[in-house]
Formats: structure tokens, C-alpha cells, sequence
């Protein structure tokens, strides 16, 4: 299925937030997460379903100031 990846047309095969993540190698990374434009929580993901063309955000912590 096709979703967009921080804006890039992406193919992946999970149908759930946290597959997906883990397909695109994020693996354990603590990363937070928006489908839709719609904040996603750690705890929501394995139950977060993706469908065809969802946005889906994936963004690092960084530090600095």
C-alpha cells in the first residue's frame, strides 16, 4: 500500500502504524508519530490502522537551542 512518509510517496506492506515503523526501520527509536495530521502515542500504534494514501509523520527529538 502506498502512504506518504514525512511527505514522500512511500510502499509498505503493514496495514498498522507500528509494523509500518518497524518495516521502514525505525525499529525501537523514540520517534513521534502523526496519521493524518493526527498525533499518534507510543501506546496508540499497534492498534493505529494505516489505509492508502494516509500522511504519516515520523519525527526525531533533537536538542539544542
Amino acid at each position: 500500500m502506498r502512504i506518504f512518509l514525512n511527505g514522500e510517496p512511500t510502499d509498505v506492506q503493514a496495514h498498522e502504524l507500528a509494523a509500518a515503523l518497524t518495516e521502514l526501520g525505525y525499529g525501537d527509536a523514540v520517534v513521534a508519530t502523526a496519521v493524518n495530521e493526527s498525533f499518534v502515542p507510543a501506546s496508540a500504534r499497534q492498534a493505529t490502522a494505516l489505509r492508502e494514501g494516509d500522511r504519516v509523520e515520523v519525527l526525531a527529538p533533537r536538542q539544542g537551542g
